[in-house]
């Protein structure tokens, strides 16, 4: 394995990344946020799998939170395997895929534009079959992406969602959030996280913690650490880890709560706490915590962008656990960039 992975260098890239997508995709994304202004959703239905499905949970709590508008995931088999159409008029439809190639996800988005779905797509490649069944195409503009993980696609698929959801809501503050994001992420990706490292390197199983709109940041967490470092981790809500997971807890089991400055913080870190009083070995993102051992954050200017400052600094110590573990996160076994689902 070389010094420096693809993995790392692209984790180091996400703040330009976002940059570009920033200066790049405004009349995309204002063109999409006013065919939402003017379609008025009654609800929104997501498409996605993998990492672009923890984007789109993101964008259900943060279109929930921001608009009150519903979103709901609907499997990608309805359309491509059991061959069946939905009743979506009066919806908008946002399908996430980094490739924009895997049938089923396109075969979905197709079928919610042919019902009467305004149909969106976050997508790197704006030449996708995705793109080409679907009235308007967000360009993620992260650039080439080599390691298997993805990292940047990720992050601008979150940051495309929210400022989609700003700019049709035209919140100011929100809007300077998005903007301020390249530096605050600069910020996140050189926190020190080394002291969840040592845990989780000879650990064969652990939690990871959210809840709202960082519940897909757990998610994206969970499955990175499978992903790159071959570990078990199971992403729950800390409002659903008490009822019944928690017994698997034994003394010096890792957890890793991850929270925004929202509303769900002092829930959540209630939580991590009374897992650490069980003997688990518990980190938060908050310095609220009395048990647990917090970990530095960078935060940004807004609880719904947050979220996304986490989930960078989380990769930049997800990547080096992965080495220690003597495994490339470039190339995990049984794994591909792209994944093809019917």
């Amino acid at each position: 394995m070389s010094d420096q992975t693809h993995m790392r260098r692209e984790i180091l890239e996400i703040p330009s990344a976002v940059d570009n997508l920033l200066s790049q995709g405004a009349d995309a994304i204002k063109a999409a946020a006013a065919a939402l202004a003017k379609r008025d959703p009654l609800f929104m239905i997501s498409v996605a799998r993998g990492s672009s499905d923890h984007a789109a949970t993101y964008f259900k709590y943060a279109s929930e939170l921001l608009t009150g508008v519903p979103v709901a995931s609907v499997g990608p088999s309805v359309a491509s395997i059991y061959g069946r159409t939905l009743r979506l008029e009066q919806s908008a439809c946002l399908a996430v895929s980094q490739s924009g190639k895997s049938p089923d996800i396109v075969r979905m988005a197709q079928m919610a534009a042919e019902q009467g779905a305004l149909s969106l797509a976050l997508t790197n490649h704006t030449d996708s079959d995705l793109a080409r069944v679907s009235t308007h195409t967000l360009h993620l503009h992260a650039g080439e992406e080599r390691s298997v993980a993805a990292t940047k696609t990720f992050v601008t698929s979150v940051v495309s969602a929210i400022w989609l959801l700003a700019e049709w809501q035209q919140d100011a503050e929100l809007l300077a959030a998005i903007h301020a994001l390249p530096q605050v992420l600069d910020t996140a990706a050189r926190q020190d996280w080394g002291a969840l490292v040592g845990e989780v390197t000879a650990s064969p199983s652990l939690f990871c913690l959210g809840r709202g709109p960082a519940l897909a940041i757990s998610n994206e967490a969970a499955l990175k650490f499978k992903e790159t470092c071959q570990l078990h981790a199971e992403s729950y809500s800390s409002a659903e880890v008490l009822h019944g997971p928690v017994s698997i807890v034994a003394r010096g089991f890792p957890v890793i709560a991850l929270t925004a400055a929202d509303a769900a913080e002092a829930p959540l870190v209630d939580v991590a706490d009374q897992m650490a009083e069980k003997g688990a070995k518990v980190f938060v993102t908050s310095d609220a915590a009395r048990q647990a051992t917090a970990l530095p954050v960078a935060r940004s200017a807004h609880p719904l962008t947050d979220p996304i400052s986490l989930i960078v600094s989380f990769y930049a110590m997800v990547e080096t656990v992965a080495r220690a573990r003597g495994i490339n996160p470039d190339t995990p076994r049984h794994l591909r960039k792209v994944t093809e689902t019917v």
